[in-house]
């Protein structure tokens, strides 16, 4: 009698190659959920999920962590730069008013 071993996925993909396809190819899942009550929504709730590389991400357009300011110390930087300028361009309009009335 011959012993039969386990095998892995159709075609011998181990995990590893099938997880390295899905990150290079990238997939997303994405739905959408609604409770409403005689006709009323009262909750929705949109899911989107994006499994892929960064580079994968970044050539598909998406890059929100890099604006995000609660990701990137680099966005949050760019909000402390913004408010700075606006309270500069509210003084200055501030001054402009004073000295033309």
């Amino acid at each position: 009698m011959t012993g039969h071993g386990v095998h892995g996925a159709a075609g011998g993909d181990s995990l590893a190659d099938v997880l390295e396809r899905i990150l290079d190819k990238g997939i997303v899942v994405a739905g959408d959920v609604s409770v409403s009550l005689v006709g009323i929504e009262l909750v929705t709730i949109r899911l989107r999920l994006l499994v892929a590389t960064v580079d994968k991400a970044k050539e598909l357009g998406i890059d929100w962590w890099e604006t995000d300011p609660r990701l990137s110390s680099a966005a949050h930087d760019a909000l402390e730069e913004n408010a700075a300028l606006r309270d500069r361009i509210a003084a200055l309009e501030a001054r402009l008013e004073g000295a033309s009335a």
